[in-house]
């Protein structure tokens, strides 16, 4: 943040010089935090990076008038909140495939890429990070896709409001004045929101495994071995009767373990054991998979997949095809 507000200087002077180290010291425990609630916001991964960077520039520049009313906690999500709001203006949604509204597809169709569409992202996990463990905990449960797809049927206005009403646990007037309106709005935002994340099926994610379970972690590595070992039809027995594939940017979903097997035989560009490797990981507090495909004599990355685990077996999966998540992953740039 230091070089960061160094740079924005010439711009705009900010507060005095040897308010620089304090600001940071202060700010920088906030913002594993504050990308949480700006991917919740946009849903992009991307977009929340830069939404951060702006949330910290606007705050160190009015340091030097935050009066300590709030908690340094609350002031900076509610320059977050406001930053997002106008960062929104205008935009379109990010969807899922499934949230575009068709039926599911043929399995052994040509596959229909939309990359003009802006698509849901995924995150990357936010277990290790040195903040406040019951935030942690929080952030994990608010972050599931399932969530975080629901939320895309809000206005802005409406996953700001429930955002820091039911995640952030703010009272009714915070979030007025944080947003600039009344009591009364505030709780007719909430309500609709609420009904409307009822109607998307926002609590689909309550029945997941958690990664770290010993049932998770047993199924992601039979997961894993099945595709490493190009064995599809041992994927049949891993999946739910009603388990759904969908894979940004194309926009096709398919539901059924066979429909699913039928999809990876027809479109997967592996031939034989060997061609895809997977390191684990964790997303939006889910078990999740880094495919690597054979090319030449490495491995490159080709899909990051995020699986919703139950009791049953993997009832989703998301496979995003963008190798710019691996970086942000942290995963290497070739095996």
């Amino acid at each position: 943040m230091g070089l960061l507000a160094q740079n924005a200087a010439t711009a705009d002077p900010g507060p005095a010089v040897g308010v620089d180290k304090d600001f940071s010291a202060h700010a920088e425990p906030y913002r594993r935090e504050l990308l949480a609630h700006c991917y919740r916001m946009t849903g992009s991964l991307h977009d929340a990076e830069d939404l951060v960077q702006e949330t910290l520039l606007r705050a160190w520049r009015a340091y030097d008038r935050f009066e300590g009313k709030s908690s340094m906690r609350t002031w900076l999500h509610r320059i977050a909140t406001n930053t997002c709001l106008s960062a929104l203006e205008g935009r379109q949604r990010r969807p899922l495939p499934t949230g575009l509204g068709a039926p599911s597809s043929d399995p052994t169709a040509e596959l229909v890429e939309r990359r003009e569409v802006p698509w849901l992202e995924p995150l990357p996990d936010l277990a290790n990070d040195p903040a406040d463990p019951s935030v942690i905990v929080g952030s994990r449960e608010s972050v599931r896709l399932a969530f975080v797809a629901a939320l895309q049927h809000l206005s802005p206005r409406q996953r700001a409001v429930l955002l820091l009403r039911d995640v952030l646990q703010w009272k009714a007037a915070e979030v007025a004045a944080a947003i600039g309106t009344t009591t009364t709005a505030v709780n007719s935002l909430l309500q609709r929101a609420r009904s409307q994340l009822d109607a998307a099926g926002a609590d689909a994610g309550d029945r997941l495994a958690a990664p770290e379970s010993p049932e998770a972690r047993d199924l992601l590595a039979r997961y894993i071995a099945a595709f490493e070992a190009y064995d599809i039809e041992r994927l049949v027995e891993l999946f739910t009767a009603e388990a759904i594939w969908e894979m940004p940017p194309y926009a096709g979903w398919y539901r059924g373990a066979r429909d699913i097997v039928t999809l990876i035989h027809q479109q997967c560009p592996a031939e034989h054991p060997g061609d895809m490797r997977l390191l684990p990981l964790v997303a939006n507090g889910q078990p999740g998979a880094a495919m690597y495909m054979r090319a030449g004599d490495r491995h490159v990355p080709f899909q990051l997949h995020v699986l919703d685990v139950r009791d049953d077996g993997v009832s989703r999966v998301v496979a995003f095809l963008d190798d710019a998540l691996f970086a942000k992953f942290g995963l290497p740039g070739s095996l």
